[in-house]
């Protein structure tokens, strides 16, 4: 999974062709730690769908911009804009489950 900056997400994200999926996420957070891999898994499955993350404590304007107030926020884009939104940590199943109208 690639990381996204301030600087590049919109080029990244909201301009990006197809879908894109963003995880929102810190280092200090726990959770945020536990759903990096299962992300990760995810990405390998949908190789149609663009997996990114985004640091919020080196972004907190991207963060602000789509309020983001709790980490790990998972933001479903297509076409630059928001389709589905996913907050907290859960299981790969229960994750598929929640984004498989967006993972079609």
């Amino acid at each position: 999974m690639d990381a996204v900056s301030q600087d590049d997400f919109e080029a990244e994200v909201i301009k990006a062709p197809g879908k894109v999926l963003v995880d929102f996420w810190a280092e200090w957070c726990g959770p945020c730690r536990m759903i990096g891999p299962v992300l990760e898994d995810l990405a390998g499955d949908y190789p149609a769908v663009k997996f990114v993350k985004l640091n919020v404590d080196e972004a907190p304007a991207v963060a602000q911009q789509f309020a983001v107030m709790n980490i790990p926020t998972i933001l479903a884009f297509e076409g630059g804009e928001v389709k589905q939104r996913i907050v907290g940590a859960m299981p790969k199943p229960k994750l598929v489950e929640e984004l498989e109208a967006f993972l079609g």
